[in-house]
């Protein structure tokens, strides 16, 4: 049992960190290491579906409130970090809003299904420390391959659990968790998601400054079990050219009861991505290949009270995803992107990137190989000084286009996307 297995590591990392060197004997205090910030988001998302499909328009201004304590002095060393969100409302809708894909502000389940105004949520979780090992329970927003939480829209998701993370080892990071609710982004109150339990284990290691590894296991309760492996490598060309490998892969074996509540083609799925990147000066190019294998295609995210597989919104650490994911079954993608920083220009702050990716080969059971291709474009500029150092405006666009034996199969739909965000950190102390 995976269970078994996350006990077992708690205990080893625990007991090893008594032989270790320390940061718990550095630390100065529960007040005196204590953070507080607050992120200002206002964030809009306009999807122009085709053939016959309702738009999707969705804009609110979001308070996203962090605190986050020290550890008090001692072999032990006790913390807090608490939460604290509120959303409100900024678009009428005029039906465009409550968008699946956009999701700001949950519809309520009974007619008529109208979005609320505003919402807030808050959360909280202990911490504990000894020697270079943390152990936190209670709400947390994890940032792991197989449990990444979705931070893409206005308000973040959150879940509920323990998380032990160990760094005793210089450039090794093990994690082991369980996590029993998870919070909707566009919900009030922390069990919003649905979810039964997800366990995860697994860690990172630095072999050398330029090449490091991944690799991460996760069960969701009677959904599925899911294996990552990721590998990075930087090699440096010269001072100002460098090409950067970066492999990332998922493993899934579903559960019977799932595949049939969800309708799924099967029960298995193994995708992947490799990204080369040439950086030189202030360009970067990049050409990235991405392929879906199984008897269905890669299942992530979105809530299990709503048929998801609840393990978080932005659990796809993979090349090829921007609107579109293409991770279908059997679809073989392929992207090129180039990136440019106007710092080499005389403009800090100022980027832009552009990516065409192409995906072939889709399964639609019956109605012809399917084909995709999206085209992505996003500018972002961040002020570098003055009052407002550190605003941040981020325009981005996709257009989406699909062949009609993909749309038949229900898989994708030909689109326009366009996103704002607006935001604006603030440091409290």
């Amino acid at each position: 049992m995976l269970n078994t297995r996350i006990s077992l590591v708690a205990l080893a990392l625990i007991a090893a960190s008594q032989a270790q060197a320390n940061d718990q004997a550095q630390s100065k205090g529960f007040v005196e290491d204590s953070h507080a910030n607050v992120l200002l988001r206002n964030a809009y998302i306009n999807r122009d579906k085709k053939h016959g499909n309702s738009d999707q328009a969705e804009w609110g201004q979001a308070f996203i409130g962090k605190f986050s304590s020290g550890f008090t002095q001692g072999t032990v060393g006790v913390g807090v970090d608490a939460f604290g969100l509120y959303a409100l409302r900024l678009d009428g809708g005029k039906g465009r809003n409550g968008g699946a894909g956009i999701d700001f502000f949950k519809p309520s389940d009974t007619a008529p299904a109208n979005s609320p105004h505003n919402l807030a949520r808050a959360g909280a979780a202990v911490k504990f420390r000894i020697s270079n090992t943390v152990l936190k329970y209670g709400d947390q927003m994890p940032s792991l391959p197989v449990l990444q939480h979705d931070d893409a829209r206005l308000l973040p998701e959150s879940f509920t659990g323990t998380l032990i993370t160990s760094k005793e080892i210089k450039g090794l990071e093990l994690n082991a968790g369980r996590f029993t609710q998870e919070a909707r982004k566009s919900a009030e109150g922390r069990d919003s998601g649905g979810l039964k339990s997800i366990n995860v284990l697994g860690g990172s290691y630095h072999f050398t400054d330029s090449f490091s590894g991944s690799l991460y296991t996760s069960q969701v309760e009677d959904v599925l079990q899911k294996h990552y492996l990721g590998l990075n490598y930087v090699h440096a060309i010269a001072d100002d050219q460098s090409l950067t490998l970066d492999f990332n892969g998922y493993k899934t074996e579903i559960n019977n009861k799932y595949v049939k509540a969800a309708d799924l083609t099967g029960d298995r799925n193994t995708i992947w991505s490799l990204a080369a990147t040439y950086a030189f000066g202030p360009h970067a190019l990049t050409l990235a290949h991405q392929r879906s294998t199984g008897s269905t295609g890669y299942n992530y995210g979105w809530y299990q009270n709503r048929g998801g597989v609840g393990d978080g919104g932005s659990s796809i650490f993979l090349a090829n995803s921007y609107w579109s994911d293409f991770n279908a079954e059997d679809e073989r993608s392929w992207q090129i992107a180039y990136d440019l920083d106007f710092a080499g220009f005389g403009v800090p702050g100022l980027t832009y990137k552009v990516a065409y990716v192409r995906g072939d080969n889709i399964n639609t059971h019956g109605f012809g190989e399917g084909k995709e291709r999206e085209i992505f474009n996003q500018v972002r500029y961040v002020v570098q000084e003055g009052p407002a150092k550190d605003l941040s405006v981020k325009l981005r666009s996709s257009f989406l286009r699909t062949s009609e034996s993909v749309r038949q199969n229900g898989y994708n739909d030909d689109g326009n996307e366009v996103r704002v965000f607006v935001e604006y950190p603030i440091s409290i102390f």
